[in-house]
């Protein structure tokens, strides 16, 4: 059974930083694009960040360039989400997927339906 799991959310203060990892188990993940998507109450998921395919490929929303950075362990199968200078806007339910479409992480961000295989959500609260 293919999974992945997110962990590392929590409750951060402006300017802070949190580290996100997505862990799967039932393949490996150099051979899937990963994405990280987040959505905020009341807003539409959105993407933020991808590594392709033998990561060849990152993309990141206008919004978090700069801040965020995503990087993959092959040996521990888990790829992470370094996010730092955390804004209150950044607050939402952030999401891992892997998708095995060729066109996974291409173009300007990652997009939900490129994406098969969708972990259960960590919580990210920026708040003073």
């Amino acid at each position: 059974q293919l999974q992945v799991v997110e962990s590392g959310g929590g409750l951060v203060q402006p300017g802070g930083s949190l580290r996100l990892s997505c862990a799967a188990s039932g393949f490996t993940m150099e051979y899937f694009a990963i994405g990280w998507f987040r959505q905020a109450p009341g807003k539409e998921r959105e993407g933020v960040s991808c590594l392709s395919r033998r990561g060849r490929n990152t993309l990141y929303a206008d919004s978090v360039k700069g801040r965020f950075t995503i990087s993959r362990d092959n040996a521990k199968n888990t790829v992470y989400l370094q996010m730092n200078s955390l804004k209150p806007e950044d607050t939402g339910i952030y999401y891992c997927a892997a998708g095995a479409e060729p066109s996974a992480c291409s173009g300007v961000v990652p997009v939900g339906y490129d994406y098969e295989y969708w972990g259960q959500g960590a919580q990210v609260t920026v708040s003073s």
